[in-house]
């Protein structure tokens, strides 16, 4: 498994990472995975024994659970794990339990440290953007838990790209800690990241890490034009950002399932290949309900796409930019290649 460092920091982790969003299985999080203590951990077994090295959850995840889960089948392996989780989802019933306010962020963070039981967390993310808490307050937290020896490297996700930037400079004007990576939904079926937080991370070192590679199994081949949608898809894919367009994810899979087919490897692996090979990526979070989903997920790390075939991805899967990119690529294109 290749190695890659985490935007402009020294951590290096693994191309490929393991997201625990399937273990626990409660409250909204059933249909995602109900994986429990057992089954995780043979599949964390086989992410140390193909080299993943990240595992990636939440607090907000089965309400807990899954940080416990992960936690139990990390056990005495966790030092050699760098365990990524997010804080910023409602963890009680009150108006302060929710968020990136100081007050919640260190009690989320005491509260992740315990369900992990380990007494530092690798990299603390910002789940979400929280508009009601100034920038500046969530950035001083976040420092602070890093001073405290609580969290050694600090990201964010699902911002926009002037949040991030915003983010980025109150940092450095304070001289404090920087988010070094950035979580976004990234996928052949979804490419709104290129306008603005690809260019950002790019320009600023703050690495990307990669959700839901698979645009919420669309680009995993259970998707087929003409076919039946798989059952229980309904409600996996009520959440997917920005909606699906289902016409734009067949054109796309007729061109994933010729070069599967081709190369004699799964629909699922070209996705995941394709990330692998644009810039900015510093990991690409799989998930996996089952052994045989990790192992054939991993499995794209072993081999890499053409460039004749990231050009035809490439075209499949390109859509009409927003103003001002149209502009700045049509009229200005010389200066912006």
């Amino acid at each position: 498994m290749e190695s890659r460092l985490l935007g402009r920091s020294g951590l290096f982790v693994s191309a490929i990472s393991f997201g625990a969003m399937t273990f626990g299985g409660e409250w909204r999080f059933q249909i995602v995975g109900q994986t429990g203590e057992g089954e995780a951990e043979r599949l964390i077994d086989i992410c140390f024994d193909s080299g993943v090295t990240l595992f990636d959850t939440a607090d907000a995840y089965s309400n807990g659970r899954s940080e416990e889960i992960l936690a139990h089948a990390l056990g005495a392996k966790r030092h050699r794990a760098i365990i990524a989780t997010k804080a910023w989802g409602r963890t009680g019933p009150g108006p302060n339990d929710i968020g990136a306010s100081r007050q919640h962020l260190v009690q989320a963070c005491e509260g992740s440290l315990k369900r992990l039981k380990t007494d530092y967390i690798d990299l603390y993310q910002i789940h979400g953007f929280d508009a009601l808490t100034p920038l500046e307050e969530t950035l001083r937290a976040l420092d602070d838990l890093v001073r405290s020896g609580k969290v050694r490297y600090i990201g964010c996700s699902n911002y926009t790209g002037w949040q991030l930037m915003k983010a980025l400079a109150i940092a450095d004007s304070r001289n404090a800690e920087r988010y070094v990576s950035q979580q976004i939904y990234y996928s052949l079926a979804g490419r709104d990241a290129e306008n603005e937080l690809v260019p950002v991370g790019l320009d600023q070192g703050v690495g990307i890490l990669v959700w839901s590679p698979l645009a919420f199994g669309m680009l995993s081949g259970k998707f087929r034009r003409g076919q039946p949608d798989p059952e229980g898809a309904r409600g996996t894919l009520a959440g997917a950002p920005g909606g699906i367009d289902r016409a734009l994810v067949d054109k796309i899979t007729d061109v994933q399932a010729e070069i599967a087919q081709a190369r004699g490897v799964t629909m699922a692996q070209v996705a995941v290949n394709w990330l692998l090979k644009k810039p900015g990526i510093s990991s690409v979070i799989i998930g996996a309900r089952n052994e045989a989903q990790l192992r054939d997920n991993l499995a794209a790390a072993s081999w890499s796409l053409s460039d004749e075939e990231m050009k035809r991805l490439d075209e499949a899967s390109d859509t009409p930019r927003p103003y001002p990119y149209t502009v700045q690529k049509t009229v200005f294109g010389d200066r912006n290649p």
